[in-house]
């Protein structure tokens, strides 16, 4: 039986069919919004996956993620996060723990975050590409903004990327962080403006529509960036990932602690 996810009006989108009888449940964990476009977008995503999927949020949405595993003997839980902070090393393996407890019988295999994966920066070069920058353009410079957080590790993952992405021919390619960290991205367009870019754009690092990803889009084009690509969203990328997280998960499952 395929399940759909709750979306905050109420309602559902039906999933895609096509899935493969016997294969283990895979309960997806998003951040959750307020903001209604984000649960959309992760409905479109999930859609494109062919599995039994269920949909469950850490915050601002239903259903939770003892919600999403009622009824389950035993699912794969991979956290649809982008990097590993706080969200996917605390707070999802303590809402695990706390499900464990009460049924002691259900058997959940922890996976492994979206991100990093070389197919992310395939993805941001596709949304890149819909708003009219040339993958490696030589006289663009690429600000890769992702969401920020307190954890330094995780900030240090978006560096990694900014560096490996440099490869690809642009101009330069740096980290920005819209909350907790800098450069913000408005400051990594100025900057680079200043040191002779000769046009600066913006690739946000985010899973879907919401107050980052607004906030990045019109601080940054106020700062002087020519283009804003969009969220990440159901790129097909991100489809292929999931995929590849759901099986390794079964293979050498990320251990939760507690």
């Amino acid at each position: 039986m395929r399940h759909s996810p709750v979306i905050p009006s109420g309602g559902t989108v039906p999933l895609a069919g096509g899935t493969t009888p016997g294969r283990v449940p895979l309960v997806a964990v998003a951040h959750g919004s307020r903001d209604p476009r984000a649960a959309a977008t992760v409905a479109a995503l999930l859609h494109q996956v062919p599995l039994d999927v269920r949909v469950a949020y850490l915050d601002h949405c239903a259903p939770t993620l003892g919600q999403a595993l009622t009824g389950l003997r035993e699912a794969v839980v991979l956290p649809l996060l982008l990097t590993e902070a706080y969200h996917s090393r605390v707070d999802l393996p303590a809402a695990l723990n706390e499900v464990r407890a009460r049924e002691p019988r259900l058997r959940v295999r922890y996976g492994h975050t979206l991100g990093p994966h070389p197919l992310l920066l395939t993805a941001l070069e596709r949304r890149l590409g819909e708003a009219g920058v040339p993958a490696g353009d030589p006289d663009t410079a690429v600000v890769l903004a992702s969401a920020g957080s307190s954890d330094a590790r995780a900030n240090a993952v978006i560096a990694r990327m900014a560096r490996a992405w440099r490869r690809s021919g642009w101009w330069t390619v740096t980290p920005a962080y819209a909350s907790a960290a800098s450069p913000t991205p408005a400051e990594a367009v100025a900057s680079l403006l200043r040191a002779g870019a000769p046009r600066v754009v913006v690739a946000p690092y985010l899973l879907a529509p919401g107050f980052f990803a607004d906030k990045v889009r019109t601080d940054a084009l106020a700062a002087g960036a020519t283009a804003v690509s969009d969220v990440l969203g159901a790129a097909p990328e991100l489809v292929d990932v999931v995929l590849e997280r759901y099986e390794a998960a079964q293979r050498v499952p990320v251990p939760v602690a507690g």
